[in-house]
């Protein structure tokens, strides 16, 4: 049973279980799409044997977890926008924009951990838990948005283009990998399962950190 968020099994995880099927012909996945707390409760009750999510949000330290890959989080704005013109852009620029806030997979907390940071605050505009609204509101002129290059992509479903730009302030990455119950015995399936990913991200053996102070030092919200 393997237990993946909403952002990882759309932007993700589809490309990886073809792999996956190819390279394990017999490995039998059952995938079940839900959000973190769930996971964290089904990977400790034993209704899930392994997870893949955002680990930068990993909180129950009986959870263990390793990132596979850091996607950079960028300003969205449509084309022509003012600021693709300017040297540096910040969150003091963002912040007299509208802004479209995503809240799917705790989105909406880890904008607000680094904005507390700031002296300013987003002017939201909209709050949604669909990419593809913020998506469209942004490419429109509707407003502007922070979010991970892992589910940016230059069009709109209405053909309208949007770019990104690097924030001059630092912006945490989104973490994706796998997350398992630190008492969790690993059958066959499950190693083949955590092989394949660490074959597919170049991960050697010895980076596997189950520590919590692990947790500590990744624990930056998407």
């Amino acid at each position: 049973m393997v237990a993946a968020t909403y952002t990882v099994i759309g932007y993700f995880l589809p490309d990886h279980l073809q792999r996956l099927q190819r390279a394990f012909p017999g490995l039998d996945i059952q995938l079940h799409e839900v959000n973190r707390e769930a996971i964290e409760e089904g990977l400790l009750d034993e209704r899930y044997d392994i997870a893949v999510l955002l680990t930068s949000n990993v909180r129950d330290p009986q959870i263990a977890s390793e990132t596979m890959m850091s996607s950079t989080r960028r300003l969205w704005v449509p084309s022509r926008h003012p600021f693709l013109k300017k040297a540096r852009v910040g969150l003091a620029d963002v912040a007299r924009e509208p802004y479209i806030m995503l809240t799917v997979d705790e989105a909406a907390n880890t904008s607000l951990s680094y904005w507390s940071t700031s002296h300013y605050s987003p002017n939201v505009k909209l709050r949604t838990s669909s990419v593809e609204a913020v998506r469209s509101m942004v490419a429109s002129g509707q407003g502007v948005a922070i979010l991970s290059d892992m589910v940016y992509r230059p069009w709109s479903l209405e053909g309208q283009r949007l770019e990104t730009i690097v924030l001059q302030e630092p912006i945490p990455a989104m973490n994706v990998g796998l997350a398992w119950a630190r008492h969790a015995r690993f059958n066959k399936a499950m190693e083949a399962f955590r092989a394949y990913f660490r074959q597919a991200f170049h991960i050697p053996q010895m980076r596997t950190d189950t520590s919590p102070a692990a947790h500590v030092r990744s624990a930056h919200h998407p």
